[in-house]
């Protein structure tokens, strides 16, 4: 999302989204804010911008709704939907802090 929308209207986006999962009678099993981090090429004249993930039980037709959602939202810079055969209830290594995210690669 945009580097300009301070935390909070992020998480009021991001809780528009999770109403739309909701509504699709969709599963959201893990949300995860990974703050304001830098991109790797500017997109839309930002040079940062905040990550979320969102890991969700769906039928398609939920994910392209969602889809079409992201797609016309101006916040939402880029996106991904991945299919997968499970999600980890875990904290994932992005939400880790920096040193045990070395020690884990090393």
């Amino acid at each position: 999302m945009r580097q300009d929308m301070p935390a909070q209207d992020v998480h009021r986006a991001v809780g528009v989204f999770v109403q739309l999962i909701e509504k699709f009678r969709s599963e959201l099993i893990k949300k995860e804010y990974w703050g304001l981090r830098t991109l790797a090429h500017v997109i839309k004249k930002n040079k940062k911008g905040h990550y979320v993930m969102l890991g969700l039980k769906a039928e398609t037709a939920a994910i392209n709704e969602l889809e079409r959602h992201f797609k016309i939202s101006e916040d939402v810079l880029r996106y991904i939907c991945l299919k997968c055969d499970s999600i980890d209830q875990n904290s994932s290594p992005m939400m880790s802090a920096p040193s045990e995210l070395k020690a884990a690669v090393q």
